[in-house]
């Protein structure tokens, strides 16, 4: 992939089983907060799945819309747009009924210093869209924030892990969870909370801070040693597919790739890649921020991109300065403040 066009290719490729799951599902699909990172491609990649099995559904897909291109390039896309301020309970009540919704609104960065934003965002809004939304299924993206650290050793934690967030943000995550379970339990709305670590693409995440870092000769702090992502196509597909799994009370889904990968590791490979050498600083910590996804790849098999195709492909884009979004991780931070 050497273009943006190519990778968002790549990032609406459908497969065989998120084309049959879709055709399960009776309804139009809505998007709440497809402005973020991940929205445009899983906007996209449902709508393609749409197209190639020659089914009946909208797409639509509801955000401020502050970028007017990312907007005009959905509905080139065939995605229908609504701008509104979810916040704004009169423009959210009249948003149309859809009986799927992806919810995908929330707000992390610069949660620190600005708190009472990310509360409004993340526990106090889910209630409303909870109450609007009561007769849909609802998919509810969710973080392995919500969890505690655990063992480098461990597989990471599964869903049966009762949940110790670190910090306003990842509190504030649960909030989430807890005001959308109990509209589920009132209101018998069927609901999937989807803990995500990290998705990726080459313009952003874990993967391309280490490949910047190396190809840049910056010493990388292994205080966080260890860490799980995913492609962000296959964390789109298992989201649009979790929409089969919604259920009352909310079934929970951690969504990760399969490995507990280490950043020492990752890092030596983008040095032999890029001919350079990774530079160190610190240790590593004998736990981690790790989610073990083994019920999600039981549900909808294992990630279509592996580990070293992502390091490859993240390797060619960085050499060949390929466009990136200032838009960090953090996947470093220990005690929780975004």
């Amino acid at each position: 992939m050497k273009t943006i066009a190519e990778l968002e290719a790549k990032l609406a490729e459908p497969s065989k089983k998120l084309i049959e799951d879709l055709r399960q599902i009776e309804g139009d699909i809505l998007v709440l907060g497809i402005g973020g990172k991940m929205g445009p491609s899983l906007a996209r990649l449902a709508k393609n799945a749409i197209r190639e099995g020659g089914l009946n559904k909208r797409v639509i897909g509801v955000s401020r819309f502050s970028n007017e291109e990312a907007r005009r390039e959905l509905e080139e896309a065939g995605v229908e747009t609504i701008s509104c301020d979810l916040l704004d309970d009169q423009a959210l009540n009249r948003l149309p009924d859809v009986q799927n919704v992806i919810y995908m609104a929330g707000n992390k960065f610069g949660t620190t210093g600005k708190e009472y934003f990310t509360w409004a965002m993340n526990a106090y809004l889910p209630g409303r869209v909870a109450e609007k939304y009561k007769n849909s299924r609802i998919v509810v993206f969710s973080s392995g924030n919500v969890y505690p650290f655990s063992p480098t050793g461990s597989g990471g934690v599964n869903e049966g892990t009762a949940p110790e967030p670190l910090g306003e943000y990842a509190q504030s995550c649960l909030g989430r969870e807890r005001v959308f379970e109990y509209f589920s339990h009132q209101n018998g709305t069927p609901m999937a909370i989807y803990r995500l670590n990290y998705a990726i693409d080459m313009r952003y995440g874990v993967l391309l801070e280490l490949a910047k870092a190396v190809w840049e000769e910056r010493p990388i702090n292994l205080s966080m040693g260890h860490a799980n992502i995913i492609w962000q196509g296959d964390a789109n597909e298992m989201a649009l597919r979790c929409l089969t799994q919604c259920s009352n009370p909310p079934s929970i889904i951690n969504v990760t790739g399969p490995e507990t990968m280490s950043i020492r590791f990752a890092a030596g490979e983008f040095a032999k890649r890029m001919g350079k050498e990774a530079i160190f600083t610190g240790v590593e910590s004998d736990t981690a921020l790790l989610n073990n996804a083994a019920k999600a790849h039981q549900l909808f098999g294992y990630p279509s991109v592996s580990l070293l195709q992502m390091i490859d492909w993240t390797a060619d884009w960085v050499q060949a300065d390929g466009y990136t979004w200032n838009k960090p991780t953090h996947f470093q931070e220990r005690k929780g403040k975004f």
